[in-house]
């Protein structure tokens, strides 16, 4: 996985300016793809003001980068599972578009800043596997925030978001930034029908760890309960291809005692 090189990171200092805060926070939504290639955690299809509530129904979700995904409902039943993670893909490159020999964006080296977050994204084969509705793949990674790389500065406006308030919050044991947004006419959500962020202001949290887009939740009136919630619960876990597929290829498990019935 490319990554930034964590020598080159500045000595520490005062708490960063608001402005600062804000260029972390959209740089950081660009990021994702270069801080994990494998989560475990829980999701929650509804907004929370500080934590679920107890009874909030949710999924526990197992994602290994590309394209691996496992869900499970509390109880511990199989919701869905990937199953074509090892299938051929020949007849995807006979096709011989541009798209189809896009390499995967952990392969590729993007623009870091000073603290080794992504400042402009490479052309790459991005895309999470989803569940549901599109927020599911657009929280785990939430470019649809920022965009591929800064605007000119001599547009403003041109920002996804407008970034009105911003600061460093714990998200369930894991620090996070939080900022209250309002999306602009530029904002382009992977789903029109199921954006990170309604029209109107939105408070939004992004796990400093990761990238992924932990909490979102509408601030206007009758659309507060709009909105997710993940517990990120590790991160870079090695997970077997049996995870993920409908059926094991393990053979016999020797470590299990195999009796032989010898007939009278």
């Amino acid at each position: 996985m490319s990554t930034w090189d964590s020598r080159r990171r500045p000595d520490p200092g005062p708490p960063a300016a608001p402005a600062d805060l804000a260029g972390m926070f959209r740089n950081l939504c660009r990021s994702s793809p270069w801080k994990w290639q494998s989560l475990r955690f829980e999701y929650w299809d509804q907004a929370f003001e500080s934590a679920p509530a107890p009874g909030a129904p949710f999924v526990r979700a197992w994602l290994r980068r590309p394209g691996a995904l496992r869900l499970e409902s509390p109880e511990g039943l199989v919701l869905h599972s990937t199953t074509g993670i090892n299938d051929s893909r020949a007849d995807f490159y006979v096709r011989a578009t541009r798209k189809s020999w896009l390499l995967p964006p952990h392969l590729l080296t993007p623009v870091y800043d000073d603290g080794g977050l992504v400042r402009r994204r490479p052309e790459a084969a991005y895309g999470e596997p989803g569940f549901g509705n599109g927020r599911f793949a657009a929280a785990l990674d939430p470019v649809e925030l920022a965009g591929n790389a800064p605007v000119p500065i001599e547009f403003p406006g041109s920002n996804a978001l407008d970034i009105r308030e911003v600061r460093q919050v714990d998200h369930e044991g894991r620090p996070a930034l939080e900022a209250v947004v309002a999306p602009n006419a530029a904002y382009r959500p992977v789903d029109p029908a199921a954006p990170l962020c309604l029209p109107g202001t939105s408070r939004l949290r992004v796990d400093a760890g990761t990238g992924v887009c932990v909490s979102s939740t509408s601030l206007e009136a009758g659309s507060e309960a709009y909105g997710h919630w993940i517990r990120i619960l590790a991160v870079d876990e090695y997970m077997l291809d049996d995870l993920f597929l409908a059926q094991s290829m393990n053979l016999t498990d020797v470590r299990k005692h195999i009796s032989w019935d010898i007939p009278a």
